[in-house]
C-alpha cells in the first residue's frame, strides 16, 4: 500500500499556477508508476509498441453530486478524463448521480458491465465501491477520496481490485489561509464550507484556519456551513452559497474561501456584488480546479487565488497505471511533497511578496517544521 504517494514524480511546472501540474507532464500518484520524465511520449510509444491493446479501452466514470459543470471538483475529474482521452487509446462514458445519489450502485454496475476500469469521483461512493466491486472482480475499480480503511467500521481492505485516491486538502488550505490573511485589510477573512460534520471538509477549514492565523494572529475568522451530513446538497447550493458569503461580508471579511463544490459559485457572485454596492473590493478563493479559469468571465476578477486539488491528475494516472498493467489496490495520498495539491497564482492578485511567503511556507510543511491540523478545533482561532 502506497504511503505518502514516494512514487509520484515531482517534475511538475505551470506559467499560472506555482508548482502545479501543466496538464502536459507527469505526476506519477499510483503505486509502482514510472518514474519517466515524458509520460506523454512513453505513452505514445506504448501505443507504437503494440504494447498496449489495439482495441480500445473503456474507461467509465461516475461523477459525485452536482456532476460535470460544477467549475471544482468534477470539473477536475473530467479534465482528467479528458487528458486521458487525448493521450491514450481509450474510449470513455461519464455519468452522475440523481439528486439525492441514491443510484450510486447502479451507476456503478452499469459502468462496470462496459469499462475495464471505473472511476468514482467522490468519498460517498465508498461502500457502494466496496460491492460492486466485490461483485465484478475483473474489473478495477478507483475512489476519489476513499480511505476505506479509515471509513468501515471495523476497517475494511480494498479488495484487489480497488484503489482509494487521496488528498491532503489541509495542506493546500494552509497556503490559500495564508494567502487570504496577508492579503486582507479588514482583519477579517471567512471560510465556507459544503457539508459539515463528516470529516472531509473539515480539513479544509482546519487548514485555512491554520494558515491565516499562522501569519497573522490576530485574524478573526468567521465559518459557516450550508448543510449537516447527511445532507449533502451544500455541495451544489449556489443560491445559498450567496446568501452566506454576503452575510459574512457584510461581518467585515474582505475574503473568504469556500469549499462547497458547485455552491461556490454563489460566493463569487456575492463577492462581485458586495465590491460594487460598498465600494470596497472583496475576494472570493476557489478550490479544486484553477477557479480563475472556471468561473464567468464577469467574475473572474474575484478570484483572489485557489487551492488546487489535482483530482485530474489522479484520473490520469489511475488510467496510465490500468495501461500499462501496475494498478494496484490500496491508498494512493497525494500532498505538497508531489504537488498533489497547491495555490493557484492566475491572474496575478497575489503580490510576489505573499507568493515568497507562501513558498517558504510551502517548503516547511514538505520538510515537517511545519504540521498542518486536520481538526478545525485543533487550529485555533
Amino acid at each position: 500500500m502506497s504511503d505518502t504517494g514516494d512514487d509520484m514524480a515531482d517534475d511538475m511546472s505551470d506559467d499560472d499556477d506555482h508548482d502545479m501540474a501543466d496538464d502536459d507532464e507527469d505526476m506519477s500518484g499510483t503505486q509502482d508508476m514510472s518514474d519517466d520524465d515524458d509520460m506523454v511520449d512513453d505513452s505514445e510509444s506504448m501505443a507504437d509498441d503494440g504494447d498496449m491493446a489495439e482495441e480500445p479501452v473503456h474507461v467509465g466514470l461516475v461523477f459525485d453530486i452536482g456532476g460535470e459543470g460544477d467549475q471544482s471538483f468534477n470539473d477536475s475529474a473530467a479534465a482528467g478524463l479528458a487528458r486521458a482521452e487525448e493521450t491514450f487509446n481509450i474510449t470513455t462514458t461519464k455519468v452522475s448521480p440523481n439528486d439525492d445519489g441514491s443510484n450510486r450502485a447502479e451507476l456503478l454496475q452499469l459502468q462496470a458491465d462496459t469499462s475495464e476500469i471505473v472511476l468514482a469521483v467522490g468519498f460517498l461512493f465508498e461502500g457502494d465501491a466496496a460491492a460492486v466491486g466485490g461483485a465484478n472482480s475483473d474489473t478495477n475499480f478507483a475512489v476519489i477520496d476513499s480511505s476505506m480503511l479509515e471509513s468501515f467500521d471495523p476497517p475494511t481492505p480494498y479488495a484487489d481490485n480497488i484503489a482509494g485516491l487521496v488528498f491532503s486538502e489541509e495542506q493546500g488550505s494552509f497556503l490559500v489561509g495564508a494567502a487570504a490573511a496577508l492579503s486582507s485589510e479588514t482583519g477579517t477573512v471567512g471560510f465556507i464550507g459544503g457539508v459539515c460534520c463528516f470529516g472531509l471538509i473539515e480539513k479544509f477549514e482546519a487548514g485555512f484556519r491554520a494558515g491565516a492565523l499562522h501569519v497573522d494572529p490576530d485574524i478573526e475568522i468567521i465559518s459557516q456551513y450550508i448543510t449537516e451530513f447527511p445532507d449533502f446538497d451544500g455541495f451544489n447550493a449556489p443560491d445559498r452559497g450567496r446568501e452566506t458569503a454576503l452575510a459574512i461580508f457584510e461581518s467585515g471579511a474582505d475574503v473568504i474561501y469556500h469549499a462547497a463544490g458547485g455552491t461556490g459559485a454563489g460566493l463569487f457572485a456575492a463577492a462581485k456584488e458586495h465590491s460594487e454596492s460598498s465600494g470596497s473590493k472583496v475576494w472570493g478563493i476557489g478550490v479544486d480546479s484553477d477557479q480563475y479559469h472556471t468561473v464567468d468571465a464577469d467574475v473572474q476578477e474575484y478570484v483572489l487565488t485557489s487551492m488546487l486539488k489535482r483530482v485530474d491528475s489522479a484520473i490520469f494516472e489511475i488510467i496510465k497505471a490500468h495501461l500499462e498493467g501496475t494498478f494496484g489496490p490500496g491508498e494512493t495520498r497525494y500532498d505538497l511533497s508531489v504537488d498533489g495539491v497547491g495555490y493557484s497564482s492566475s491572474g496575478g492578485f497575489l503580490s510576489d511578496g505573499i507568493i515568497d511567503q507562501l513558498e517558504d511556507l510551502k517548503a516547511q510543511i514538505i520538510d515537517g517544521s511545519i504540521v498542518v491540523p486536520t481538526d478545525p478545533a485543533e487550529a485555533g482561532g
